[in-house]
């Protein structure tokens, strides 16, 4: 949901959002950014930019200090209703772009190309997002639809706090398109607390761990797990585990509400369908 409009072509921009700080990126706007949250890690560019720390901890000291035009932020419950106020009260001009679903991301794509006057880019963009998930959908139409749980956070090496994708979520939307089933209920935000024995009840026949680290996020994955999902998921007593099907997916970058959420679609489908994509 597009939650401000500003006026366009800013110039000095600060992005407080790893997506956000991608769209720009994938719109050819990256040189607008004069700085990024300590969360921002694509692309490698990012490096050698000013950190204005995160979502609760922002130093507006420092922001005021590099003269921002304009301060882009998702509209996620922790960062807009926040940030906003503050950045306001400053003279700071903000954009919050909407990240709960696809068609938020499509939005917030075409509200950021029309911010920095890239809207032939952002369309660009857009449309080659929606021909890789046409292509997604054309490979798994038909088959069967397993029943699919996302998850998106937990504590490292356990099986607590775990945090999974609700429906309606872009993710749950990802894992249609791959040719999945999701088996949470709707909820009013993109993700809830869930307990083992719930995971048990629900007994999914695929669970996509999205919460290992990285040692350098990249397009196209990498990187290391800082444990063995075999282990944590070992002692669950659900068809996911009996059949071996427990993906951990280890790209940060998948989980960003941004051009990457067709990367996340594809890395789905080929573990959901694989003969699709021989």
């Amino acid at each position: 949901m597009k939650l401000l409009l500003v006026v366009a072509l800013a110039q000095r921009i600060i992005s407080l959002s790893p997506s956000v700080t991608e769209i720009l990126y994938g719109i050819d706007a990256f040189d607008r950014l004069v700085a990024v949250s300590r969360y921002c890690e694509y692309p490698p560019a990012v490096e050698n930019l000013p950190r204005v720390g995160g979502w609760t901890d922002t130093n507006l000291e420092q922001i005021v200090a590099l003269r921002p035009d304009l301060v882009m932020l998702t509209g996620v419950d922790a960062q807009a209703p926040l940030m906003e106020p503050k950045l306001h009260e400053l003279g700071i001009e903000t954009l919050a772009v909407g990240s709960q679903s696809m068609a938020d991301i499509f939005e917030s794509i075409e509200t950021i190309g029309e911010a920095v006057g890239h809207e032939v880019q952002a369309k660009k963009l857009a449309d080659e997002m929606r021909a890789e998930l046409d292509d997604i959908r054309r490979r798994t139409r038909g088959r069967p639809r397993p029943k699919v749980l996302v998850v998106v956070d937990r504590l490292p090496g356990t099986l607590r706090d775990i945090y999974i994708a609700t429906q309606g979520s872009y993710l749950t939307e990802l894992i249609e398109i791959a040719g999945g089933e999701p088996i949470m209920p709707p909820a009013r935000h993109n993700y809830m607390q869930l307990g083992a024995e719930a995971l048990v009840v629900f007994d999914p026949e695929v669970i996509f761990d999205m919460v290992q680290a990285l040692t350098t996020p990249t397009v196209a994955g990498g990187g290391s797990l800082s444990e063995d999902p075999t282990e944590v998921w070992g002692t669950l007593s659900v068809r996911a585990v009996k059949n071996d099907r427990i993906y951990p997916l280890t790209n940060k970058l998948l989980v960003h509400p941004s051009q990457f959420a067709v990367d996340a679609a594809r890395e789905f489908a080929r573990r959901l369908h694989p003969e699709a994509f021989e």
